[in-house]
């Protein structure tokens, strides 16, 4: 007599269980998406606008039309051949770079020292930080243009923007150290042990820890240089291959006409940079910002 072999029985697996929502947290549920998509269709908006402005004819950009009847491409190629465009793209890119390297060369150390040295002075220092912060640049540029125009003779250029922040950035100097805090002091007090120096602790232990706030603070202070009006209208109004490309804007229109789609053409253009830029650098841009705020 034969045995049969009997398989056994196979539980079934337990079918994966949806998360069971209430009515009212459904309605939650829509409320809330429905305001993030209006908020997010409020800030998207005026770009489109821009946008389609931007590829519209002369006369259609001065009526009420939001659609292009033609679109015409031949905008930016305009902009591209206009007098002086691609110097003021120049112009912008040495400000925001230089501006960039030199803010984070003259802040790093300082930030470093207020964050990790013990002196004496050390909070009357980091009070003046602050207070530099609450100071409208306003306040102070009639003395300093007199300084670079009158005794230094550097107006007509961008170097009295730039060369100050060789000198160290307020802001910066405070979000750094605000990061720089949260740093555990157990692996700068390693690497002392090991024989490191300062700058060398600084360099090879600090700093790549610091990444994601070095590359806010570089980004902050390359969209300020970049988007800049008030410093290249002071010091460079009167030299038009001293411009920038936020001041040479200003050229699509005059008193009595505008090129709107021009203007709106090269406003794309000298949008393109930053938001390409943040585009690639958001992941750190976010986590150093919000890293900053966490000890204080």
């Amino acid at each position: 007599m034969g045995s049969t072999l009997v398989a056994p029985a196979v539980a079934d697996a337990p079918a994966l269980e949806r998360p069971h929502r209430t009515p009212r947290a459904r309605l939650e549920w829509i409320a809330v998406h429905s305001l993030a998509v209006g908020l997010a269709l409020l800030f998207v908006l005026p770009f489109v606008f821009l946008l389609l402005t931007s590829l519209m004819s002369d006369h259609q950009a001065l009526t009420t039309d939001l659609w292009p009847r033609t679109w015409r491409v031949q905008n930016y190629v305009d902009v591209l051949r206009a007098d002086g465009f691609l110097t003021w793209w120049k112009n912008s890119l040495e400000y925001a770079v230089l501006g960039t390297v030199l803010t984070l060369l003259s802040s790093i150390p300082v930030a470093y020292a207020l964050a990790r040295f013990r002196f004496r002075l050390r909070r009357l220092a980091l009070t003046v930080v602050i207070a530099t912060m609450m100071l409208p640049p306003q306040v102070v540029i009639v003395p300093m243009y007199l300084v670079w125009a009158r005794q230094l003779h550097l107006d007509g250029t961008l170097w009295p923007l730039i060369i100050p922040m060789a000198f160290g950035d307020a802001y910066s100097i405070f979000l750094l150290r605000q990061f720089l805090l949260t740093i555990p002091s157990e692996y700068v007090d390693a690497a002392r042990v090991d024989g490191c120096g300062e700058l060398r602790t600084l360099l090879r232990v600090v700093l790549p820890m610091a990444r994601p706030a070095v590359v806010a603070v570089g980004l902050f202070q390359f969209f300020y240089c970049w988007n800049d009006y008030f410093g290249p209208q002071i010091y460079a109004s009167e030299n038009p291959s001293a411009w920038t490309l936020s001041y040479g804007l200003e050229t699509f229109k005059g008193a009595h006409h505008a090129n709107w789609n021009l203007a709106m053409a090269a406003t794309i253009l000298v949008m393109a940079p930053v938001v390409i830029i943040f585009f690639f650098a958001q992941k750190a841009f976010v986590e150093g910002v919000t890293l900053t705020g966490v000890k204080g």
